[in-house]
């Protein structure tokens, strides 16, 4: 029986004999399992190699995160280094260093 009978069979009983909590219950659940494998199949992960590939991307998307978090990093510690290179350039000009450097 597949996922669409029973939730055809779950509707007729709850037109025949009047709905109960749990027929309600078995409704929403079939429904809600339907839904989600419909948007997965939809999204291209309705396979069974969906799991393998979803571990695949995270794997991507962490690697990508690192790989961000690393260039900002080493932006700041670049321009960390420039602005104290100017200011020990500039203490060196004011300390009258300069003829040393002609």
């Amino acid at each position: 029986m597949t996922r669409e009978d029973m939730l055809a069979r779950l509707i007729a009983q709850a037109g025949d004999e009047g709905t109960d909590l749990v027929t309600l219950r078995a409704i929403v659940e079939e429904a809600s399992d339907m839904g989600a494998v419909r948007a997965l199949t939809r999204m291209g992960l309705g396979d069974d190699d969906a799991h393998g590939d979803l571990a695949e991307l995270r794997q991507l998307l962490g690697a990508w995160r690192d790989a961000k978090a690393s260039a900002w990093k080493a932006a700041i510690g670049w321009v960390v280094r420039g602005v104290l290179a100017l200011l020990l350039f500039a203490i060196a000009v004011r300390l009258g260093s300069a003829e040393l450097v002609r």
